[in-house]
This record gives C-alpha cells, sequence and structure tokens, in this order.
C-alpha cells in the first residue's frame, strides 16, 4: 500500500513504527509523511528514514490511503487542502470528536473511515474502534484495518454513534488504569513502602491481572472470586469499595466520557452552525 500520513505526531509515528515492524507486504518506499512542523519532520526521517514532506500536494501524490492525523480542532482545514487534490483515495481519520459524514462532506467523498484508536499503540499494544460509511468497500475495510491492526486489537462498529462509546471505554480508558494505579501506588506508600517499591508492586501487580484475564477463558468476575477468599484481606478490600460504590461511579465516569464525546462531535463538525 501507498499510504501517507498527514499530521506526524505520536499516533502517526506508532502507525509507521508498527507497519514497518510487523514488515509483510508494507514496505519504507510505500509511506510518506505530510508535516509541517521541521523539527517533527526531521524525527521521523531519524526514527524510521521516511520520506517526510511540508507540502500537501506532494505527500498525496500517488497514495491509495491517506491517514488524518492532524489535532481534531485542525481537520477541517486540512480537508480544505485535501478535497480538490483527492483521486479516488480511500481516507482514514484518527482525530478524535470528527463524525465520518462531516469530513465527508467536507472532502467530498464517500471513501472515510473513521477510527478511534488509544495511547497503547504507541507500544504496539493499542486498542482501535473503526466505522466506515457505507460506501467504503470490503477491499477498502481491510486497508484500514490492516493499518491499525498493525499496533493492536481492532474492533469494527456498525453505528458510528458506538464510538463514542470506545472513546470512553478505550480511548480514555488508559487514563482511568493509570488513575488506579496511582492510587495503589498511594496506598503503598500510606502502608510503608518506599515510592520505587510502591511503584514496583503497583506495575507488576497490575500487569499480571491483565495478562491473566487476557489469557483466561474464565470471565473476569470469576477470576475476581477466586482471588476472594470468605472472610479474607481481599473480601474485606472489596466490601470497602461496594460500600463507596466504586464500580458505579467508573460507570458514571464512562458515561460522562461517552457524552463528551458526543458534544465534540457537534462543536467540531456541522451539527452547531448548520453549514454545508
Amino acid at each position: 500500500m501507498n499510504i501517507c500520513f498527514v499530521g506526524g505526531g505520536n499516533m502517526a509515528t506508532a502507525l509507521i513504527g508498527g507497519l514497518l515492524k510487523r514488515g509483510g507486504t508494507q514496505t519504507l518506499a510505500g509511506l510518506r509523511v505530510v508535516e509541517i512542523n521541521a523539527d517533527n519532520r526531521a524525527k521521523l526521517q531519524q526514527a524510521f528514514g521516511v520520506h517526510s514532506t511540508g507540502e500537501l500536494a506532494a505527500g498525496v501524490a500517488g497514495s491509495d490511503i491517506i491517514v488524518l492525523a492532524v489535532k481534531p480542532q485542525q481537520l477541517r482545514d486540512a480537508a480544505a487542502q485535501l478535497a480538490p487534490i483527492l483521486s479516488g483515495q480511500l481516507l482514514v481519520s484518527i482525530a478524535a470528536g470528527i463524525r465520518a459524514a462531516d469530513l465527508a462532506r467536507w472532502l467530498n467523498t464517500q471513501n472515510v473511515v473513521r477510527a478511534m484508536p488509544n495511547t497503547p499503540a504507541m507500544i504496539q499494544s493499542g486498542m482501535t474502534g473503526l466505522y466506515a460509511l457505507p460506501a467504503v468497500g470490503s477491499a477498502q475495510r481491510d486497508q484500514a484495518q490492516s493499518i491499525l491492526a498493525s499496533v493492536g486489537e481492532i474492533l469494527w462498529v456498525q453505528d458510528e454513534g458506538m464510538l463514542d462509546a470506545v472513546t470512553a471505554i478505550s480511548g480514555s480508558g488508559p487514563a482511568y488504569v493509570f488513575y488506579f494505579i496511582e492510587a495503589m501506588q498511594q496506598a503503598a506508600r500510606k502502608l510503608g513502602f518506599s515510592a520505587e517499591d510502591a511503584r514496583r508492586l503497583s506495575l507488576a501487580t497490575f500487569l499480571g491481572a491483565s495478562k491473566l484475564a487476557a489469557v483466561s477463558d474464565e470471565d473476569v468476575s470469576v477470576l475476581r472470586s477466586n482471588v476472594t477468599s470468605k472472610h479474607g484481606t481481599t473480601e474485606r478490600a472489596l466490601l470497602s469499595m461496594d460500600a463507596n460504590q466504586v464500580a458505579g461511579h467508573i460507570v458514571q465516569a464512562a458515561r460522562a466520557a461517552a457524552d463528551r464525546a458526543r458534544e465534540m462531535g457537534d462543536e467540531l463538525g456541522d451539527k452547531q452552525g448548520g453549514e454545508s
């Protein structure tokens, strides 16, 4: 595939790294990056040897797929510059909040796939939600999937509104995990451990439990029960969490994130201003 990345930030860097690490039919010669920041271009050149340019037309020429990796607030201007020079390419947007229909209208094309990756993609351990407009064919869906699968797992949704839920769970989810690890480290410090030991205990426990859940055929509720002896220490801790409605607050927080994702779609797209 000849892939042009418009934007050379962290997620584009992760995708380029993932594609090259996976190898297969994807070669360095098939990758280009359009990045207006000269320092970022130099970093990409040094890290991967990938061809980068500050000129949009030169970058997208000859491409089969264009990955839109600019900030959401910059995407409308980028789309206005792209629209006149498109020639049937598949457009894959990883900009949070911009709905596929709005992007299709700005670009004057229906060949649009919207992706919601998360930050663990930077170590090829990501989770990405994908949605394609109806005009996108199966071959193009496979191409989009191939790009995002290079940095982790993928999940297709049939209703674009579900990408707001993906954002709330996996998109924002790493921050929830870090928040919980912070709390565990704080607890370890209060129980007498040094900062270094508190970090080691918390990270190793979270990593090990996550790996166990990933490889187990049992539901996480069963795994939790297996650790929870009657009248034991774990039961006492979980009873405290239940009394403080920790699970309910996590669900409430995820709903708040999904609501905000929908609001961003309105703010960044055409709904509020009624433009077309």
